[in-house]
C-alpha cells in the first residue's frame, strides 16, 4: 500500500483523531524503519517510547511465536505460567510485590485510581476519595485518567470531567501540601512528565511528597508509563531519584509495542479482592510473553546501562549544539528520555525537516522536540543526528 492509498483509506474510513505524518512504515529491525518505498529512517521516536529493546527484536519475536502456537487465550479465572512468570519477574526488579495486568497505560492509571479509593476505604477513610496530580500531567485517554490529566486544553472538549481530581503546579511542595485534605486519598505523578514536554521533578520535591503521603497514609502512586522499563538510564525512574512510591504503573516500554499495562503495588497497597477489578484481555499469554522476553533482552544485552550511556552522550551533543547554534534555550531529561526547547515555535517544521531527512523524532507543543529512541541505540547514530540537526537549525 503506498501513501496515496492509505491517505485514501483513511480518511474514508477511519477517524479524525490523529494528526499523522506523511509516511507510511511497512517494515522495522533495531533502530531502523522502512517506508513503501524502501527509504530507511533512524527512529528516534520508537512508537512514543514502545519498541524499548528495537523493532522486531529476534528474542521477542520468537517468544511471541512460540506463545501463539501454543495457547492464546483464555479468561482470567484460570493461571497461565507466562501471566505469573512475568508477575515475579517484575516484583524482582521492582519495589512491587503484586501486579494487575492490564492492556494500556490509561488502564492501569485507572487501577491505580480505583486502587487508591479502595485502600482509603478500607483504612477507614470513607470519605477519602481526591487524588491530587500535577499540572501539565499526562496520565491517560479515558474519561478517569483525562481527569487525573493536568491539562486542562485536552479536557475542555469532554467536559465535565468526573470528580475527585486536584491539580497543583510540579516541584511546588506547599502547593502540594495546602491541597491534601482529609478527601485525600493518594498523590499521582510522573517523575518525569513525558507527553507535557519532559519536565523532570526535583529530587527534593519528591521525597517531600513521600513524606507528606507517609504523614497522612495516603498512597503515592508514580505514573511510570513512560519512564519505566529502562528509558531512564534505571530500569525505573524512581530508583533514580532514591523514592519508592506505593503504587507504580507501566505500559509502553515493557512490551515491545504488544498491548500491555501494568498496576505494580506493594503488599500493603493490594487492597483489590476478588471481583473488585479485572480485565478480559489483560494478561494474555501472548503479550505476557512478549512482556517477559522483553526484560530478559534488557538483562541480557545490558540496554538500561546503554541508555545510561549513549543517553548522556546525546545529552552532551545536545549541549553542545545549544552553545554552538544558539537556537536551542534548554535540554531537558534523563538517559534516552530528552527533549530540547527551541528559541522560535518552529518545532514542527525542524521534525518534518527531520523526517524528510530520514529521522523520526517528535514534536510536543510549538517549539519542543522529544527524543525516545530504542534503548539500543548507538553513539555513532547520535553523531548522525546531531549532524542532521545543526545543519537544519
Amino acid at each position: 500500500m503506498n501513501l496515496d492509498e492509505a491517505k485514501q483509506l483513511n480518511d474514508s474510513y477511519h477517524m479524525n483523531t490523529y494528526g499523522r505524518l506523511p509516511i507510511t512504515f511497512v517494515k522495522g529491525k533495531g533502530t531502523r524503519l522502512w517506508d513503501d518505498t524502501g527509504k530507511e529512517y533512524l527512529d528516534l521516536l520508537s512508537g512514543i517510547g514502545v519498541v524499548s529493546v528495537g523493532h522486531c527484536h529476534p528474542a521477542v519475536v520468537d517468544a511471541v511465536k512460540a506463545q501463539v502456537e501454543q495457547l492464546m487465550h483464555v479468561s482470567n479465572l484460570f493461571y497461565t505460567e507466562p501471566q505469573l512468570k512475568l508477575a515475579k519477574k517484575i516484583a524482582e526488579v521492582s519495589f512491587g510485590d503484586k501486579c494487575f495486568f492490564a492492556n494500556s497505560g490509561a488502564e492501569a492509571n485507572e487501577g491505580a485510581i480505583k486502587l487508591a479509593r479502595r485502600y482509603a476505604r478500607i483504612h477507614g477513610k470513607d470519605d477519602a476519595y481526591e487524588i491530587v496530580t500535577a499540572l501539565n500531567s499526562f496520565h491517560g485517554r479515558t474519561m478517569k485518567t483525562l481527569a487525573a490529566t493536568g491539562q486542562l486544553d485536552k479536557q475542555k472538549p469532554f467536559e465535565p470531567m468526573p470528580p475527585g481530581f486536584i491539580h497543583v503546579p510540579l516541584n511546588d511542595i506547599e502547593a502540594l501540601k495546602n491541597a491534601v485534605s482529609e478527601k485525600t486519598c493518594a498523590v499521582m505523578l510522573e517523575p518525569i512528565q513525558g507527553e507535557g514536554g519532559v519536565y523532570p521533578c526535583e529530587p527534593q520535591y519528591l521525597k517531600d511528597v513521600r513524606a507528606l503521603c507517609d504523614k497522612h497514609d495516603i498512597l503515592l502512586i508514580f505514573d511510570e508509563v513512560q519512564t519505566g522499563m529502562g528509558r531512564t538510564g534505571h530500569i525505573f525512574a524512581y530508583q533514580a531519584y532514591g523514592v519508592t512510591p506505593d503504587v507504580m504503573t507501566l505500559a509502553k516500554g515493557i512490551g515491545s509495542g504488544l498491548p500491555i499495562g501494568v498496576l505494580v503495588a506493594s503488599d500493603k497497597a493490594a487492597a483489590f479482592s476478588p471481583g473488585e477489578h479485572g480485565s478480559t484481555f489483560g494478561g494474555g499469554p501472548v503479550v505476557c510473553a512478549g512482556a517477559l522476553a522483553t526484560i530478559q533482552v534488557l538483562e541480557d544485552e545490558n540496554l538500561v546501562e546503554n541508555s545510561r550511556i549513549v543517553g548522556a552522550y546525546f545529552k552532551e551533543k545536545l549541549e553542545n549544539l545549544m552553545k554552538t547554534t544558539g537556537k536551542i534555550t534548554e535540554i531537558r531529561g534523563m538517559g534516552l528520555m530528552l527533549a530540547i526547547e527551541l528559541s522560535q515555535e518552529n518545532s514542527k517544521d525542524i521534525v518534518l525537516k527531520l523526517l524528510k531527512n530520514g529521522i523520526v523524532a517528535n514534536s510536543i507543543g510549538n517549539s519542543t522536540v522529544r527524543f525516545l529512541p530504542p534503548l539500543c541505540l548507538k553513539k555513532a547514530e547520535v553523531d548522525q543526528v546531531i549532524s542532521k540537526l545543526e545543519r537544519l537549525l
